[in-house]
């Protein structure tokens, strides 16, 4: 995963200085910033745009409640404060978490657990889907293909890589299934096993296999076992 970048606002040296020895034992934590009030830490937060923000409620001059009223784009927050009678405000600013200080160092691990859980979700999200009329380079060694989608009719796991088959080539790609997967376009493309995904506009006709089990016949008379579990799913969307 990678690292998750993170800015401190909070009034307090001794309870920034904290922060940073908890976060020792967390190195998938970087903090890449820290201020010691709210409009420093805005202009902070615009520039360096982090993925987790820390912050103090009560500042001078202003709180952390402004803060995040004064941001566009609001980082993943956990909220560290010595009050506890700001719990339920914090949540109606969608904070993540809520830290009293001193902060025990076991409830900041679970904090940081949730953390890493959201920064996941979110970059799942932010994964664009190919379309149909897309194409990706390819490039296996000296060779290199600039394919369409649509051309593509099987994707095979082979060790740690992934083998695409298009066309009359086929090619390496040193990306797993699964992260294959979530870009393709859901219209054209199923999952026929652990191993394969095929493209089912290439499908000519279906059998009936073994143990509840599909065999898919191509186009170009390739042939692949579609499992139980995703015969039904089959199935289900195409009426066979």
């Amino acid at each position: 995963m990678k690292t998750i970048k993170a800015v401190i606002v909070e009034d307090s040296r001794l309870a920034r200085n904290e922060l940073k020895e908890l976060l020792k034992n967390h190195p998938d934590i970087e903090v890449i910033g820290e201020a010691e009030n709210v409009d420093v830490g805005y202009a902070l937060i615009n520039e360096t745009q982090p993925d987790l923000l820390f912050l103090d409620i009560n500042m001078p001059e202003k709180d952390g409640f402004e803060l995040l009223e004064m941001l566009d784009n609001v980082p993943i927050t956990i909220f560290t404060t010595a009050f506890d009678e700001y719990a339920i405000k914090s949540f109606e600013y969608n904070a993540l978490d809520y830290l009293l200080k001193p902060i025990n160092p076991v409830r900041f691990a679970k904090a940081l657990e949730k953390v890493t859980t959201k920064v996941q979700e979110i970059s799942e999200k932010r994964i664009e889907k190919l379309s149909l009329s897309n194409q990706i380079f390819i490039k296996d060694g000296e060779k290199c293909w600039l394919v369409k989608i649509s051309d593509i009719y099987l994707f095979e796991v082979d060790g740690n890589y992934t083998k695409v088959f298009f066309l009359n080539e086929k090619a390496m790609l040193n990306k797993s299934l699964n992260q294959i997967e979530k870009k393709l376009p859901e219209a054209l493309f199923c999952r026929a096993n652990r191993n394969q995904i095929i493209n089912i506009d290439y499908i000519s006709k279906m059998d009936v296999w073994f143990s509840g089990n599909l065999l898919a016949h191509l186009h170009n008379d390739s042939k692949v076992e579609i499992s139980r579990r995703q015969a039904s799913h089959f199935k289900e969307r195409f009426s066979f």
